[in-house]
Formats: C-alpha cells, sequence, structure tokens
C-alpha cells in the first residue's frame, strides 16, 4: 500500500518534469526553425545521389561537432553519425535521416531549385530532391541542436544516424541502412530503440500519420532479359521477336497480383518501370531487358511472388522459342517496414500530445518501400509520416513524390523536429535508469 500511494505521488511529478522538457525544447524549435528551412533550401539547391552525399554530409559532420558530439564520418561510404551523451544514464536512443537525392529533373520555379546534371546508368539527368530527404536531413540537424542545448536534463545517449544511399546504392555497390548495420551503426553504444520520419507531399501540414505493424512494403527490385532472334522488320517470321515476348510477360506479370495474391490480406504490387529493345522501326531485335519492381507485405507473398514471376517470365519465352533470364533482386532488396507494435502502442501519446489528438491520424499500409526497414530488424523502431501539403490543397492532385513537380509546405519542419524530440524525452523518461 506504501508504493502504490508513493508511486500515485511520482507519476504527477514525472508528468510535470516530462512537460516542463517538452515545453523547453518546443521553445528552442522554434528559435532555429527559420535555419532548419535554410538548410534545407542548401541541400535542395546542392543535391548528391546515393553514396555520393559528400557535401551534405561535410555540412552534417561540421554542425554536430559544432554542438559537441561525438562524430563519425564516412560510415558506410559518406553517412555521419553524432553521439551525444546526456549528463544522466538512461537508454540509447537513434535517429535516423537519409541524405541521397534523386535522378529526377526539377520542373518547378523555386528561388532555391536545383540546376545539378550529372550521368545516371549511362543517360544525362537532373538530380533533384524529389522525396524530400534534403527536409529530413535539415530537421535532424535542428532536433540535434535542440536535444544538445538540453544535454543536462538527458536521461541516456542519443545517437544521430545521416544516412546516405537510402534510394538504393549504385548498381555494382553496397550502401544505405543495410550497410550502416553491417559497419555497427547500432553498437558503440548499443542502440535500445530507433525513431524516423518522412516528410510527405500529401498529407496535410499539421498531421502525423503512423501504422502499427508492417507499414510499408519490402521491395525486390528486378531484371528480365529476354533473348530471340533478330530479323528484318519486314519478315518477323524469320525472327523469334523478344519484343513481342516481353509484351505478354508484362501482361502475364500483372495476373499475380489479381490471380494469386490473397488481397483480402495484404496488398502487393508488379512493375515494370523500363523496358528497352532495339534501335529502329525496321529491325527486329535480339535483346529486350526490363526492370522493374516488387512490393510485398509478408515473406511468404515475397517468396511466392518471386517464384510465379521467374516461372511466367521463362515459360512464355520458352513459349516463344525464346530464353528468359530472371534477376530477382536485382540490385536491392529490402524488408518489410515493421513498426514494433508495442512501441508504437507506448508511444503514440507523444505523437498525440505534439500534435494534437485529432492531427495524429492512422494510415493504412504503403506500398512504398524504406530502408530503415532494416534498423527495425535488429532493434525496435517506430517509422511514421509528417504532412507537407498546403493546407487546403486536393490530396489527389498534389504532387507526388519522386516527380519533377515534387513540393512541400516549410512549416511542417516545426512539427518534424518537435515530434523527435519528444519521442527522445519520452522514451527515455519512461525507461531511464
Amino acid at each position: 500500500m506504501k508504493k502504490l500511494l508513493l508511486l500515485s505521488a511520482t507519476l504527477p511529478l514525472f508528468a510535470a518534469a516530462q512537460s516542463n522538457l517538452k515545453t523547453d525544447a518546443a521553445k528552442r524549435t522554434e528559435n532555429i526553425t527559420q535555419k532548419v528551412i535554410d538548410w534545407r533550401r542548401d541541400f535542395h539547391q546542392n543535391p548528391e545521389l546515393g553514396n555520393n552525399e559528400t557535401r551534405t554530409a561535410a555540412i552534417v559532420a561540421k554542425h554536430l561537432q559544432a554542438l559537441g558530439l561525438e562524430v563519425k564520418t564516412k560510415v558506410a561510404k559518406t553517412g555521419v553519425v553524432g553521439i551525444l551523451k546526456g549528463a544522466k544514464p538512461g537508454p540509447v536512443v537513434a535517429l535516423r535521416a537519409d541524405m541521397d537525392a534523386l535522378p529526377v529533373t526539377e520542373r518547378g520555379n523555386l528561388p532555391f531549385a536545383s540546376k545539378v546534371n550529372t550521368t545516371y546508368n549511362g543517360q544525362e539527368v537532373g538530380v533533384m530532391h524529389a522525396c524530400g530527404h534534403d527536409s529530413h536531413v535539415a530537421i535532424l540537424m535542428g532536433v540535434a541542436e535542440v536535444l544538445a542545448g538540453m544535454k543536462k536534463d538527458l536521461a541516456g545517449t542519443v545517437k544521430f544516424i545521416f544516412q546516405p544511399a537510402e534510394e538504393g546504392a549504385p548498381v555494382g555497390e553496397e550502401g544505405g541502412a543495410e550497410l550502416m548495420v553491417k559497419e555497427g551503426v547500432l553498437e558503440n553504444p548499443k542502440v535500445d530503440v530507433i525513431f524516423g520520419l518522412h516528410i510527405n507531399s500529401q498529407t496535410p501540414v499539421g498531421q502525423l500519420t503512423y501504422k502499427p505493424g508492417g507499414t510499408m512494403a519490402g521491395v525486390n527490385d528486378m531484371k528480365i532479359t529476354v533473348m530471340g532472334r533478330q530479323a528484318h522488320g519486314a519478315y518477323p517470321w524469320s525472327s523469334i521477336d523478344p519484343i513481342v515476348v516481353s509484351a505478354q510477360i508484362v501482361n502475364s506479370l500483372q495476373t499475380i497480383v489479381s490471380r494469386n495474391l490473397n488481397l483480402t490480406e495484404n496488398p502487393g504490387v508488379v512493375t515494370i518501370g523500363s523496358i528497352h529493345g532495339g534501335v529502329r522501326s525496321n529491325i527486329i531485335p535480339e535483346k529486350v531487358e526490363m526492370l522493374g519492381t516488387v512490393r510485398n507485405f509478408t515473406k511468404e507473398d515475397e517468396a511466392m511472388f518471386i517464384d510465379r514471376i521467374k516461372t511466367i517470365a521463362t515459360k512464355t519465352a520458352e513459349a516463344a522459342g525464346a530464353t528468359a533470364e530472371v534477376k530477382i533482386p536485382y540490385s536491392a532488396r529490402y524488408p518489410v517496414t515493421f513498426n514494433d507494435v508495442a512501441l508504437t502502442e507506448k508511444m503514440l501519446p507523444t505523437l498525440q500530445f505534439t500534435a494534437g489528438a485529432d492531427n495524429v491520424k492512422l494510415k493504412p499500409p504503403v506500398t512504398g518501400a524504406e530502408d530503415f526497414s532494416f534498423y527495425q530488424e535488429k532493434v525496435p523502431g517506430l517509422f511514421f509520416f509528417l504532412g507537407a501539403m498546403p493546407k487546403g490543397q486536393d490530396p489527389l492532385k498534389a504532387p507526388s513524390h519522386h516527380t519533377p513537380d515534387f513540393f512541400i509546405d516549410e512549416s511542417s519542419f516545426s512539427l518534424g523536429i518537435k515530434a523527435l524530440c519528444n519521442l527522445t524525452l519520452d522514451y527515455m523518461g519512461r525507461t531511464g535508469k
């Protein structure tokens, strides 16, 4: 009875202390919001592709060093890790931001629009932060500044992970979260929990969205090479036409989702995003190459999809007298981004406190993929989404991610900083030693 009375007396004190910490973090956030916006605009104007984020990494490392953090560079190629040790003992909380841009040519008229061009897979392309990773970096730099200023109140350690190549390493290279884990980013000190966010251009500013369990799909990319026999386009009977075979393969692959997948349980996707064959109108080529992506939410569905893709491609080609080689995964595989259910339930009140209960929405699974999943395979993790669509805009008409017109409202950054700070403070407060 005495212990219960003591506990009941302690809980209000704990709640008041946590509230004071979060109020302090909120004030510090408002003081640096413009600085965070300026960082983001600089990164946006100077984007770098995966495993080549040298300029971005240098700016991040300099900032973390100025805050007095222990800083490691060149982790998993160009990654940066900063360690902030609080004045009190407690758990190790990891926070992660991805740094890489995409081979997309920007079409908007922003004053800080990217004009960067490069060669990617043999093609001249623009480079653009068309998925918001520039904002992730700037937000986490802001979180580091806020929490570093509260070091005396931190009951634990914060590990800031600035990760390269989330969109996938260049073909033939390792990179991203998988390589960071392999190089020990979750050790020394050993991470207890990890939090991450992703900005979203089709969710209104002021909202946070989340899903316990499988929140983003596991992904395999694939390459299908169809070999036939070349001939003059006027004499198709002399050929084994790999273009016709490829067309049949593309159509047949769609039956995996419509006829093999139990859609009442989990979604799934098979997409062919690139197909190349031939050089002119009157020559039937010898070879066609296709690149595609496969999305699943369970290991069983992943295995089924891979088996069916191989069977459909090879047998369709065989029926026409051609051959097909299937490489899956071709260059990348990400597991399902799985939010630890107990952790999500535990931290949901923090998100609701930060954004307001009405602004925290449960969302359906997302068929996009995230290599944050590699961290979640090792430690409990929570990955959520930060709304950045201007208020009043139609989500169906807002430019989506990975497009030349991608756009986000920078007023969303303040909520992102507060959310990551509060998750860190509350987790430490509830589990501190």
